[in-house]
This record gives C-alpha cells, structure tokens and sequence, in this order.
C-alpha cells in the first residue's frame, strides 16, 4: 500500500524527480515543493503521512525549524530528513527537532521507500550504517574534513559554475542560454562540459550531487555573472 507523502527540498528539481520517482512506484505524492519559506505550512495543510524534507546544510542553526512546527501541530506526520553525509551534530538536530528519520540524498529509490514504511509505522529510519559513520566521526573527528564542494568548483570555470545553478533550478538550454545571452549551442556545450567534470551522465545527477555536497550554497553567491561572453 502506497504512503501519502510530501516531499519538500530547497531545490525543485530535486523535489519534483523524487516526487516523480514515487508516483511510479505506487505512492500517492500529495505535493512536491520547494518553498523559500512555508514549507511547515503546506505539510500541515496536507497533511501526508509522511513528510520528506530536503537539505544541503543540516548542521545549520534553524534549518529545522519546519520540523519542530509540524511536530508541534501535527505530531501524527511523520518527518524523513533527506541530507548529504551528515555530521554527527547535523543528525542529532534533525532528531532533536522531531526527524524520526534521516537517508541520504544519493540513496537509491528502494531506501527511500524503506524509510517510508519504517516512518509511517512509528520506527525509526536511519540505516545503521549511517548511525555507525556519524559516531565514528564523532569519536575518531578528521583533523581536515574533506571539503567536497570545494574541490568540485575548483574543476568548474565561473561560467559552468552558473550553467550548473542554472540546471540546479530546474532551466532547459533555451532557459539557460537566454539568461546567460549565450547561443544553444554554447550553453548545450557547457552543460556537457560540466556533466564531464562532475563525472555524472545527466543533469539530474548533476544537480543530485551538487546539492549533497553543498555545491549550490557556495556556488550561488557568485551570480550573476557577465553575460555574453562564452
């Protein structure tokens, strides 16, 4: 029997492929969004079983605070963070805020459904490989955690950095070469270039990866950048 979900993430196109993904499978996706704000809100109006909510930064201040609302007026829904690896701080706030669930965003589309099943009937959905990294990080911490994102832009130039936002937010090539007044072709090619630099074949995965890593948060305060120039 399918769940009744809402899937929220801070960026669209995330939300609206694994919304897409779900309906295929059975699963009755009440609303698929990504709110700058008001995100608790439209899960309470909903009112799924199962709400997934989408994040690049669980470790940030506040970035739960959606959670603690619904928790607070519908204690019945049930909250499945979707994160990047965590940090061992970045997993007990999504729990602290009332999570009873945490999968990462690479995770393949029969975990995602395991962790709806596990939520809607009152479990906790956190594999134990995932509790296992964090508390190992947590007693053995790097002395330099590895910045993924950082490396992935240094592969980038400032123009596929954009192009990259650009498919983050969900823009075709005629979007993207309109915005940037470049032709077709040139933003057809730096998308191909940036999909061969991240070492992924589609610009879902792209946008997948990019988030997961924090990519976009670093990204974006770069833009806009000069148009016209290729």
């Amino acid at each position: 029997m399918g769940v009744r979900v809402v899937v929220v993430d801070e960026h669209r196109l995330l939300a609206e492929a694994l919304a897409s993904a779900l309906k295929l499978r059975g699963h009755r996706v009440l609303a698929a969004a990504a709110p700058a704000a008001g995100a608790a809100e439209l899960v309470i109006n909903r009112s799924p079983e199962v709400c997934l909510l989408g994040t690049a930064t669980p470790a940030q201040p506040g970035v739960f605070e959606p959670v603690v609302r619904i928790k607070r007026e519908r204690p019945q829904i049930a909250v499945v963070v979707l994160g990047p690896v965590p940090s061992p701080r970045g997993i007990a706030a999504a729990f602290a805020a009332g999570a009873c669930g945490y999968v990462r965003q690479d995770e393949r589309i029969e975990g995602v459904e395991r962790a709806l099943a596990k939520a809607r009937a009152g479990e906790v959905a956190i594999s134990p490989q995932l509790l296992q990294g964090a508390f190992a990080e947590l007693l053995n911490p790097a002395a330099q955690p590895d910045d993924e994102a950082g490396r992935l832009l240094r592969l980038l130039t400032p123009r596929e950095v954009e192009v990259l936002v650009r498919v983050a937010e969900g823009e075709d090539t005629r979007l993207i070469a309109a915005g940037m007044a470049i032709a077709p072709s040139t933003a057809r090619t730096h998308v191909q270039r940036v999909l061969m630099k991240l070492g992924v074949g589609s610009r879902l995965e792209a946008a997948a990866l990019a988030a997961r890593t924090g990519l976009l948060d670093r990204a974006a305060p770069a833009r806009p950048f000069t148009a016209g120039r290729d």
